[in-house]
């Protein structure tokens, strides 16, 4: 308990934390109320507000959360504070998983937040268009599970790279590059198994329109959950083999 004090300690009292997560909510709004508004004026075709507001997830306010995610652990890396870090937490896997303990609950709730944000603001732009209570709530649960995986396998990441740029670089091919050319080369069905497509389909119910990609959501939302849940674990297993095999 006494390390994930410490870490949520850290995580509160940093700017970048702050910054990440307030930029993260304006990109949501902005975009919500955007769609909604190109909606509204039939330049865009009219989507129901929780399927703005996963179109908004998707493309921008997910790289708000790999950016905070990414400096939980590199920024210690980059001020050397890791090395006391380590020296409080000798249990190298306490660490990780005291950072885990603070991350999850905070971009679940993120994610939540953000849904009910966008869906306020978009749904009076798109009257013609209305969610279900159901439907904001599923979604609401998809995007807060979604961000905080996507927070653990940015976590795992930063541990093993240890560097800010370099994992969000790899996040970011991950999440877009590959997937692109794997479409490109005819591997339409296999890019729906890369965690930010899986992502988007944990927020749709099975066969339910695609507002991103187009198309419809080829599994139940569980499936996505499962699959963002696998590139977690691998995520994390690769920090936490590099953590404890290597000097901080």
């Amino acid at each position: 308990m006494n390390a994930v004090s410490s870490e949520w300690t850290k995580f509160w009292s940093v700017r970048s934390t702050w910054w990440c997560l307030i930029s993260g909510v304006l990109l949501m709004l902005a975009y919500s109320g955007a769609v909604g508004l190109a909606a509204n004026a039939g330049v865009e075709r009219s989507m129901a507000p929780h399927a703005v507001v996963t179109g908004a997830a998707f493309y921008l306010t997910q790289f708000a959360v790999v950016a905070l995610a990414t400096l939980v652990i590199t920024s210690e890396y980059a001020s050397g504070s890791i090395r006391s870090t380590l020296q409080w937490v000798p249990a190298r896997n306490r660490v990780l998983a005291a950072k885990s303990a603070v991350l999850v609950p905070v971009l679940f709730g993120y994610g939540v937040l953000n849904t009910l944000l966008g869906v306020a603001i978009s749904a009076p732009l798109i009257p013609e268009r209305d969610s279900s209570v159901g439907e904001v709530l599923a979604t609401s649960a998809g995007m807060g599970g979604y961000f905080a995986l996507l927070g653990l396998l940015c976590l795992g990441l930063g541990t093993a790279l240890r560097s800010t740029a370099g994992t969000i670089v790899t996040v970011f091919v991950l999440l877009v590059m590959i997937p692109m050319f794997a479409g490109s080369l005819g591997g339409e069905d296999a890019v729906n198994y890369f965690p930010g497509f899986a992502g988007v389909n944990a927020m749709l119910n099975s066969g339910e329109p695609n507002p991103v990609f187009g198309g419809v959501a080829p599994y139940a939302r569980w499936v996505g959950i499962a699959l963002c849940t696998a590139w977690a674990a691998a995520g994390l297993a690769a920090g936490s083999t590099v953590l404890r095999r290597r000097d901080a």
